[in-house]
């Protein structure tokens, strides 16, 4: 979840990678497909080791509060969801 502490200037990927507990192919795969729909700006530093930097694009900031209103409401909202499921798979 984003929260009013996410940062707006730009981060290396490992730096996005480190404490979040997503794989490195799985955040590599979901920045490339925000970078295809206008959300996240990659640059790629061919160095040793190689260097990315991803930051958020007008667009990408502009996302940051119906991400939070998600965030805020799922966790609210998880216990009826878990018993309407239950429900749902024991009609099933």
């Amino acid at each position: 979840m984003l929260s009013s502490h996410w940062p707006v200037w730009h981060l290396r990927f490992n730096e996005l990678k480190r404490n979040r507990g997503i794989s490195q192919r799985m955040l590599s795969l979901t920045l490339k497909e925000m970078e295809r729909d206008g959300l996240v700006h990659r640059t790629y530093h061919p160095t040793i080791p190689p260097k990315v930097e991803c930051n958020l694009t007008e667009m990408g900031q502009s996302f940051r509060k119906p991400v939070n209103a998600l965030g805020c409401w799922a966790p609210e909202k998880s216990t009826k969801i878990n018993v309407v499921r239950e429900a749902h798979d024991e009609s099933a």
